[in-house]
C-alpha cells in the first residue's frame, strides 16, 4: 500500500499568532515540520527534520501565549491539550504560579500505509510492545495499527491518555478507522481505564499509548492473561535498556536475582548468584523503532530476555525500506539457550489430581498429536499456556476466533458464570476444558491431556522437584508450612538444597517407605 499522509497542517497554523503563521507560509516546508516552540522571553522556533529555525526577529509576548491559548482546547492534568478532531498536540510549560510561560505545538500525522512494514507481526494475534525514543513514530504506527485490525472486522478499542491517538474533541479522527476510543480524564487513572476497557467493552485488541507507571504494567499484564492483544508503546531505545528500567521491566518478564546449585553454576561457568527472568513477559513480540523506516524485532521477548541475562549474542531481525521502498527483512535468529538434563526431563509430568477436566458435549479428535491444534482461551493466559506447550513440545495456535476453535480452555471461576463464549462453544459441539488454576503447571497437565502424551516414561525426580519448587513458593507467599509427598533418601536430599536455596527451613519427618519433607520459614 503506498503511503498517504493527512496533517491538517492548516488547523494548527490558525492557531498561531499571525506572524509566525505568516513566516511558516514562507518557508513553505509543511511537509517536514516537526513542532513550534514558543517560550516567553526567547524567538520563536520551528524544528523541522533536518533543522531548526528561527521564525521572527523579535521575542515572544504573553499576548502571544494568550492567542494560541485562546484558540484550542482545555489543557488537562498532564499539562497537554489539542485541536478538536486533529492529531496536533500543544503542550504547556507553566512557572511555579501555574501561569503557561511555553508552548510546544507538535504536527501530528496520520500516515496510512506505515504500518506495511509490520503489519504480518500486527494480524498476527499476538501482543506487541514498540520502543523507541520520544518522537520517533510510535504513536503514528499505533494509530495505523489500530486502524488495519479494526477494518479486519476486529473488535479495537483504544486507551487513549492524552488524545494523541484519535485525536482532540468527543469525535475521534478518521485515521483510526473504525476503531473506538475511551478518553482518561487524568493520566494517573490510565490504568484504571485499561481494565475498565476489557470488563465493559468485549475486545478483541486494546491500544494502549505510553506505557510508563508500575499501574500501567500491571494492567498491561491482567490484559495480556485475558487472552487479548495488546499494542502498546513505551519509552526506550533497546530492550537491554528496557530491563534495566524498574517500572518497565516487568513488560518482558521482570529480573530477579537467584541463587544456582554448585552444579548448574558449574555447568553454566557463572557464580552462584545470577539473574534470571521472574516470570512470562507481557509481550509476545517486541520491536525497536530505530527510525521510521528502520526497525528491529524480537519475535520470542522471553528467549531473548534469557539470552541477555546470560550474556549470549542476540541476533533479532532488522526490518528496514530501501530506496525504492521495497521493504528488505534481515532474517535474525531466535537465541538457543543450553538445558540442563533436568529442565530437557521436566518437559513430561505425569497428571495429577490437581487438574479438574470437563468434557462438553464432545471430545477432540485422537489425530491432534500429530498437527496444529487450535485454542480458544477465555480467562487463561495466553503466554503461560503457550510456554506449557513449548514446554512439552505439542503443536498448539492460539486463535481469538472462537469459529476456527478446536478446543476451548478456561478456568472454573469463568466456567461457573456461564459467558457468551462458553455457552456458544458447547453449542457448537467444542470440547471445553475447565482449569483450577491459572499456573503453567496446570496447563502442562491439561495439554498432555489432550495430546494423549505417552506418561509412562515420567521422571519422578523431576516431578517430586517440581513439587518442591511449588511448595517453595506457597511459604514464601505466607503459607506456614507445606508437607510433601514421601521421596527416597536420594531425592529428598535435593528436596531440602531447594529449600536452603530459598532461606527456607526443611526437615525429614516418618519412617521409610512413608518418609517425607517438611517446609517452613524461621
Amino acid at each position: 500500500m503506498q503511503q498517504k499522509i493527512t496533517d491538517d497542517l492548516d488547523a494548527l497554523l490558525g492557531v498561531l499568532p499571525p506572524a509566525i503563521r505568516q513566516k511558516l507560509e514562507e518557508i513553505d516546508r509543511g511537509s517536514e515540520l516537526i513542532e513550534i516552540i514558543l517560550d516567553l522571553g526567547r524567538r520563536p522556533e520551528a524544528r523541522f527534520t533536518d533543522t531548526d529555525l528561527e521564525l521572527l526577529e523579535r521575542e515572544v509576548t504573553e499576548e502571544d501565549i494568550r492567542y494560541v491559548v485562546d484558540r484550542i482546547g482545555e489543557f488537562t492534568e498532564d499539562n497537554r491539550a489539542g485541536i478538536a478532531r486533529t492529531l496536533h498536540r500543544i503542550s504547556a510549560i507553566r512557572n511555579r504560579q501555574g501561569k503557561i510561560v511555553g508552548l510546544t505545538c507538535r504536527v501530528g500525522r496520520a500516515v496510512y500505509g506505515t504500518i506495511d512494514i509490520i503489519e504480518d507481526i500486527i494480524t498476527s494475534g499476538r501482543s506487541i510492545l514498540l520502543l523507541g525514543r520520544p518522537g520517533v513514530g510510535k504513536t503514528t504506527l499505533l494509530r495505523e495499527a489500530a486502524r488495519v485490525l479494526a477494518d479486519q472486522k476486529k473488535r479495537v478499542v483504544i486507551v487513549d491518555t492524552s488524545n494523541e491517538i484519535g485525536g482532540d474533541g468527543d469525535i475521534p479522527h478518521p485515521a483510526i478507522g473504525r476503531a473506538r476510543r475511551m478518553q482518561v480524564r487524568t493520566p494517573s487513572l490510565q490504568h484504571e481505564v485499561m481494565i475498565e476497557a476489557v470488563e465493559n467493552h468485549m475486545p478483541e485488541v486494546i491500544i494502549i499509548d505510553e506505557i510508563g507507571r508500575a499501574l500501567e504494567a500491571e494492567a498491561a499484564r491482567t490484559i495480556a492473561e485475558r487472552g487479548v492483544q495488546l499494542i502498546g508503546t513505551a519509552h526506550g531505545r533497546t530492550l537491554s535498556n528496557l530491563l534495566l528500567n524498574p517500572t518497565l521491566s516487568d513488560l518482558v518478564g521482570g529480573v530477579e536475582s537467584v541463587t544456582l546449585s554448585d552444579e548448574e553454576a558449574r555447568r553454566r561457568g557463572t557464580q552462584k548468584s545470577v539473574l534470571e527472568r521472574r516470570a512470562p513477559p507481557t509481550f509476545d513480540v517486541l520491536i525497536e523503532i530505530v527510525d521510521r523506516q528502520h526497525l528491529v524485532v524480537h519475535h520470542d521477548v522471553g528467549k531473548a530476555v534469557d539470552a541477555l541475562l546470560r550474556d549470549r549474542p542476540l541476533r533479532p531481525e532488522t526490518r528496514y525500506r530501501g530506496e525504492d521502498g521495497r521493504i528488505i527483512v534481515e532474517q535474525g535468529e531466535v537465541p538457543r539457550l543450553e538445558e540442563s538434563a533436568e529442565q530437557e526431563r521436566r518437559g513430561r509430568r505425569e497428571p495429577t489430581r490437581e487438574f479438574d477436566r470437563s468434557y462438553r458435549r464432545g471430545q477432540p479428535d485422537s489425530g491432534t498429536s500429530t498437527r496444529v491444534m487450535r485454542v480458544y482461551c477465555y480467562g487463561v493466559g495466553q503466554n503461560r499456556l503457550r510456554a506449557a506447550a513449548q514446554n512439552l513440545g505439542v503443536p498448539l495456535e492460539i486463535t481469538q476466533d472462537l469459529h476456527k476453535a478446536e478446543v476451548v480452555i478456561t478456568l472454573k471461576n469463568y466456567y461457573r458464570k456461564r459467558p457468551q463464549p462458553i455457552i456458544e462453544a458447547e453449542d457448537r459441539n467444542i470440547p471445553v476444558y475447565v482449569l483450577r488454576s491459572n499456573t503453567v503447571r496446570q496447563m502442562e497437565i491439561l495439554l498432555a491431556d489432550i495430546f494423549v502424551l505417552n506418561v509412562a516414561t515420567v521422571d519422578p525426580f523431576s516431578q517430586a522437584m517440581e513439587e518442591t519448587r511449588q511448595a517453595v513458593e506457597k511459604v514464601l507467599a505466607g503459607a506456614p508450612v507445606v508437607e510433601l509427598s514421601p521421596q527416597p533418601p536420594q531425592i529428598r536430599r535435593q528436596q531440602h538444597r531447594l529449600a536452603r536455596e530459598a532461606n527456607l527451613i526443611s526437615h525429614s519427618y516418618g519412617r521409610e517407605p512413608n518418609r517425607r519433607v517438611r517446609v517452613y520459614r524461621e
